[in-house]
């Protein structure tokens, strides 16, 4: 009994000494750092150039980066940004860094997918689908071309393949 009474009163003095700690040393960021982050889909596709939505909103506020380079978020997401550091929308509506190319179709191979659905889960527009233990399909429309799919594919059953065209 007196040693769970000695560890609640250690408990209850390292909770308060870490309530101090976070409170005298917490970090001072840009509340409208957060805010633009919190716009942004949170999709960490790095169409924009940079690794995720965080850094893309931190540039955004603190470098004045172009705010029409998230595909994901569209002309929406603009408008929003810009009302929030109250500029002017710009004349072009997107910047897209990575163009998904024309005549680029990005196909899974039925007979090597098992189905593990970690393709699906790691693509940040969801143009796959397919439920787990079943075939994965690609939506064509909505693919980017952004290859993360790739990375995360175990069997290596997505492929690209290039079209060409005789006129």
């Amino acid at each position: 009994m007196i040693t769970l009474i000695i560890f609640s009163f250690l408990s209850f003095l390292l909770g308060i000494i870490l309530s101090f700690t976070a409170y005298k040393f917490r970090s001072q960021e840009d509340p409208i750092v957060e805010i633009v982050n919190e716009l942004l889909p949170q999709s960490q596709c790095a169409q924009c150039g940079y690794s995720g939505c965080y850094p893309y909103a931190k540039a955004i506020v603190e470098n004045s980066e172009k705010i029409n380079k998230c595909i994901p978020g569209g002309t929406d997401l603009i408008s929003a940004i810009s009302s929030v550091l109250s500029i002017e929308v710009p004349e072009k509506n997107l910047i897209i860094t990575h163009k998904k190319q024309k005549n680029n179709t990005v196909l899974i191979n039925e007979s090597n997918c098992v189905g593990c659905s970690k393709c699906a889960s790691f693509c940040p527009v969801d143009a796959i689908v397919g439920a787990p233990n079943f075939i994965h399909t690609v939506l064509q429309e909505f693919c980017t071309g952004c290859n993360i799919c790739l990375l995360h594919c175990p069997t290596n059953c997505i492929e690209i393949k290039k079209e060409t065209y005789e006129e």
